[in-house]
């Protein structure tokens, strides 16, 4: 298996609730090498681009502004099999319905605040590592 990237936030629940140094270490414990990383603030603007792909859906609006709430940690991940691997680690959407011992089942309270974001394919990874850094980030 080819090294694969994938792109990973840190939401805003997280962060505030001091959770992002123990989730960092969880994904470094699973094999990722952190490629790219950095703390920043979205505008609604901003989170309304990312997630353009839910703008029809009813969850839209709350969740762009949700994750304009704070600072979040986007990055960059690698390792084989990697957009796969993290879903793995991260847990279902639904932290009630998580696997034991995930990100989402350690740190999440809810659906919609849920800890962290992880890339679902291969073109979504790409069209989310390029909203967030620039080819010389990511060396």
């Amino acid at each position: 298996m080819m090294s694969q990237r994938t792109f990973s936030i840190v939401k805003p629940d997280a962060v505030r609730n001091g959770h992002t140094g123990a989730i960092l270490a969880e994904i470094e414990k699973a094999g990722f090498k952190i490629v790219a990383i950095k703390k920043m603030s979205l505008s609604v603007e901003q989170a309304e681009g990312f997630y353009h792909v839910h703008a029809e859906r009813p969850f839209f609006g709350e969740l762009t502004k949700f994750m304009a709430s704070g600072p979040i940690f986007p990055m960059v991940l690698e390792k084989d099999n990697a957009i796969a691997d993290l879903r793995k680690v991260m847990g279902a959407t639904n932290p009630a319905n998580a696997e034991e011992g995930t990100i989402r089942k350690k740190f999440a309270t809810s659906i919609g605040e849920n800890a962290i974001h992880g890339s679902d394919a291969e073109d979504t990874a790409a069209f989310e590592i390029g909203y967030f850094f620039a080819g010389y980030e990511l060396k």
